[in-house]
């Protein structure tokens, strides 16, 4: 792989040339600004999302020092941000408040800001491309204990909002439907339920149909290691019904009991939560995460996905250190949670998975991966400079429409157990990498 100058330089970041076996693609760094570097809050995986973009606009959003919400566009190909700190805030002392947005399909910009187990923060763009937002209802039930909103682009031009109503180990799946022209409206009270034994940990996606795929792991407490198996769901109709991977209508809400589940994986396997899904040219889903099996102490990146006869699992075996999930709170944990992204065209399903790892030196790294059946895939990273705690968040749209990577990407540090670090602002990149055909 080249780079575009032999070292491209931005505050706390070196990235360099990377080789990914004749296979890359040219890697820039686009510099957006300083951002609040204390903790995660910033790079955590489940934002959805950092980034977002339509045809002619990419859009951004972050935390600065003072905990004020910036938000940026560029003209994608260019280099040239318009930031605009707002007058929100979020507390960035909790990592879990991280900042989602989504573009809907007439260009209005929507964000969900600064939630863990409190009421709603959401606003939407005043105009089309606007930069500004105005706080704005959603529907005013289930919104006073909200945790992780993600935002999901509909093939229709309107969005699935997602969130947790309730805590860690007793909280339920609440799914809102948006259309630019009718608002909002709400698609599942309680799509999945915790029975108030336990909660779920999604990762959610819309393939090139318009189906809503979703998967989850179980976590009976708040303690991390309490997280079992993954478990699947899919919608044709946008969220109003739900079906397993063999069509088989759900009665809702969905219970650790009437789910299908993908693998079962017992408590106390080092089994991470909130990861990613993608789907291939085929629209077959597939799940990323990182476990540990039986017999073995180390956790690996592992594949779950689906053939026509059953569930199967691709298992990444490249890491050599033990590591414990054990305890609460935001963890510091030696690897980032993962991005899978799967290519749409051709027969063959491949693709990469995204992720960091201290073995790796906290480099950006990828796992290549040439034929998910055959089980051919390699290693490499797209860059020298470590980035500390940062976890992959990437701009959905523009991976779907062309095959372009942007990563959001910022040296951040994670103390554990939500801790603060000592860290001054470090800047804001987005990293660029289309990888070859």
């Amino acid at each position: 792989m080249r780079a575009s100058d032999p070292f491209i330089r931005g505050a706390g970041l070196v990235l360099g040339a990377a080789l990914l076996h004749g296979c890359a693609g040219d890697v820039s760094l686009s510099r957006v600004g300083p951002g609040w570097a204390g903790n995660s809050v910033n790079a955590v995986v489940f934002r959805k999302n950092a980034l977002v973009s339509d045809g002619h606009w990419q859009y951004i959003a972050y935390y600065d020092a003072s905990g004020h919400v910036v938000l940026g566009k560029r003209r994608l190909g260019g280099h040239a941000w318009v930031l605009q700190r707002s007058a929100w805030r979020g507390n960035v002392r909790d990592a879990h408040n991280a900042i989602s947005i989504m573009l809907d399909g007439a260009g209005v910009l929507h964000m969900a800001w600064n939630h863990h187990d409190n009421a709603l923060h959401y606003a939407r763009g005043n105009a089309p491309g606007s930069l500004e937002l105005e706080a704005a209802a959603m529907l005013g039930r289930d919104e006073d204990a909200v945790s992780y909103p993600e935002f999901f682009r509909m093939s229709d031009g309107g969005l699935l909002f997602l969130y947790r109503d309730g805590g860690s180990g007793r909280g339920n799946l609440v799914a809102n439907r948006y259309h630019p022209d009718s608002g909002w409206r709400r698609v599942a009270d309680q799509l999945i339920s915790g029975e108030g034994q336990r909660n779920a940990y999604w990762q959610a996606g819309v393939d090139a149909r318009g189906v809503v795929h979703l998967s989850w792991v179980w976590r009976a407490s708040p303690d991390v290691a309490s997280n079992h198996d993954m478990a699947y769901a899919r919608s044709p109709d946008g969220g109003a019904s739900w079906e397993d991977s063999n069509g088989r209508p759900y009665v809702l809400p969905i219970s650790a009991a009437s789910a299908e589940y993908a693998a079962r994986i017992p408590p106390g396997s080092e089994l991470i939560n909130q990861t990613s899904m993608d789907f291939d040219a085929q629209d077959r889903p597939y799940i990323a995460s990182y476990w540990r099996m039986a017999g073995s102490a180390v956790p690996q990146y592992r594949v779950l996905y689906r053939r026509a006869d059953g569930w199967r699992r691709l298992d990444l075996d490249f890491r050599k250190t033990a590591f414990s999930l054990s305890g609460m709170g935001t963890k510091a944990i030696p690897i980032a949670r993962p991005q899978l992204l799967l290519e749409r065209h051709g027969a063959t399903a491949s693709g990469i998975l995204v992720f960091r790892d201290s073995e790796r030196g906290d480099r950006v790294s990828v796992v290549r991966i040439a034929d998910v059946d055959a089980g051919r895939w390699w290693v490499a990273d797209l860059g020298q400079a470590a980035v500390g705690a940062w976890e992959p968040s990437y701009d959905t749209e523009l991976w779907r429409r062309q095959g372009l990577l942007h990563l959001y990407l910022q040296a951040v540090r994670q103390v554990d157990g939500e801790g603060l670090a000592d860290a001054p602002p470090s800047t804001v990149q987005v990293l660029q990498w289309q990888p070859r055909k």
